[in-house]
């Protein structure tokens, strides 16, 4: 009998490795994460032959992803550009079910420009840190950040389902911040510790990465803590792998005795298709709201028209905007720059378009502040 061989270590975007291959959904005990290899043009074709339109589970949509830059670049038609390639020291992940929105042929597209590494990365500019949010000096132990009176966030894992250029966490360090597994534990003796604490963020990374299980166990020992009355997911998973959201998790979370909110992220209009649209449409019909926090990207959505775009078809599914947010000053980041006078222009122009509940409020975060600050 000949033995199986053994699978490759999945390699996490701080270093650390899980064993490969998808898990069961109901038994995992471990988020699936984004695997980082060797780009090579050995695998620009699609994998396995399986199309992005294919239904599949959303471990087996993680695993499937692209993660090199010079094979998202073939694969979308277009030409090679090695100086970019440096770049991927912040790896590429990208869905098959986000790949489908980008327009081959085109370098402008305002999805692809999110994912795709550039040779602008690699330039040193004044200003940008690695921490332009003050995440680390937040940093309450444990996977607690506590920056506003009222609210603690738990960075759940490192684990995200799409690499996004502009990431403000994009040199977090999650192996040694991030609360997971039996380091929950302490996150949470710091939740019961804090009477003031009356609302609860889940973030990461990106807490649907966990699974199911993993995620409601969570929940669960956070619903056991009499002063938690809200919990807030941050999330991209609805929107780049639209299928996680389950009915297993809907039901979980529209049934907890805590006010459930999600906050999604969205930048731009063409994100949002069908499926999307269903997603969201299972956490809305339940009775579970949908904000959504866009971030003004140079390229992507600084002009009134796209953003006005992106409002509109965002209320018409039944998201409100929440945030828009000025770009952090992260390394890395910084040919997405906009003006704040631009921005600002942009919002004003909105308030002429849109009903007033259409209209984000355009805020930047400042390390150490008490709250976010407005800008428009």
């Amino acid at each position: 009998m000949s033995s199986t061989p053994a699978k490759p270590p999945v390699r996490t975007t701080d270093g650390s490795t899980l064993m490969g291959g998808p898990a069961p959904e109901d038994t995992s005990a471990e988020p699936p994460t984004p695997e980082h290899t060797e780009c090579s043009e050995l695998s620009w074709s699609p994998v396995r032959g399986e199309s992005p339109t294919e239904p599949v589970p959303w471990t087996v949509a993680m695993k499937r992803a692209i993660r090199c830059g010079r094979r998202l670049r073939k694969l979308l038609q277009l030409p090679p550009d090695p100086a970019a390639d440096a770049a991927e020291s912040f790896p590429t992940f990208v869905p098959l079910e986000l790949l489908e929105r980008i327009r081959p042929g085109d370098p402008n597209d305002p999805i692809l420009r999110q994912v795709l590494p550039s040779a602008d990365e690699l330039r040193q500019r004044p200003g940008y840190t690695s921490d332009p949010v003050g995440d680390l000096q937040s940093d309450a132990g444990g996977g607690i950040l506590h920056k506003y009176h009222g609210r603690a966030l738990i960075v759940t894992n490192g684990a995200c389902a799409v690499h996004c250029r502009y990431c403000f966490r994009r040199e977090f360090p999650y192996s040694e911040k991030a609360a997971q597994g039996d380091r929950w534990s302490t996150a949470l003796d710091y939740v019961r510790s804090d009477r003031t604490i009356e609302e609860v963020l889940l973030s990461g990374g990106d807490p649907l990465t966990l699974t199911d299980r993993v995620l409601a166990d969570l929940v669960s020992k956070l619903e056991g803590v009499e002063h938690v009355r809200r919990l807030r997911v941050h999330t991209r998973l609805p929107i780049v792998i639209p299928q996680r959201i389950t009915t297993e998790l809907v039901r979980r979370l529209s049934d907890s005795p805590l006010r459930v909110w999600f906050v999604v992220h969205v930048n731009h209009a063409r994100e949002i298709d069908a499926a999307v649209e269903q997603s969201l449409g299972k956490l809305i019909g339940a009775g579970i709201p949908v904000l959504n926090q866009a971030v003004l990207l140079a390229g992507v959505n600084d002009d009134a028209t796209q953003m006005e775009a992106l409002c509109r078809k965002l209320i018409n599914v039944g998201v409100q905007p929440y945030y828009l947010h000025h770009l952090d000053q992260v390394r890395g980041a910084s040919h997405f720059w906009v003006a704040a006078q631009r921005g600002r222009a942009i919002v004003e122009s909105l308030r002429e378009r849109l009903p007033g509940y259409a209209v984000p409020e355009y805020v930047f975060e400042q390390a150490g502040a008490k709250s976010k600050t407005p800008i428009a």
